[in-house]
């Protein structure tokens, strides 16, 4: 029984291999983002998740997503990057109010 994350690495290493073999298939030059997030809890824990896997990485928190409420650290290759985001509850509450007005407007359209 493989677990997910060995199911993602053999997804990715089959996709690489096919892409490698295969020339003649298209590839696109946008930036490929494998996204992970720690499970949910106050958010002295997530950064505390996320600060775990930036010394991991050997890598810092990105401060140009703070003030969004986003607590991250990623790690590039080439144009394929994994990032590690924590969504802190004030931007949770932030989504959570602009989407309860999501069925509030009707268009006649």
């Amino acid at each position: 029984m493989h677990n997910d994350r060995d199911v993602l690495i053999a997804g990715l290493i089959a996709l690489a291999g096919f892409l490698k073999a295969n020339p003649q298939v298209p590839t696109s030059v946008a930036p490929v983002i494998i996204r992970g997030f720690p499970a949910n809890g106050p958010d002295d824990q997530l950064r505390a998740e996320v600060d775990k896997v930036a010394a991991l990485l050997g890598t810092g928190i990105d401060p140009d997503h703070l003030p969004h409420g986003h607590y991250m650290t990623g790690i590039s290759f080439g144009p394929v990057t994994y990032e590690f985001t924590a969504i802190l509850a004030v931007a949770r509450a932030r989504h959570a109010a602009v989407d309860s007005y999501r069925d509030c407007i009707q268009t006649d359209i």
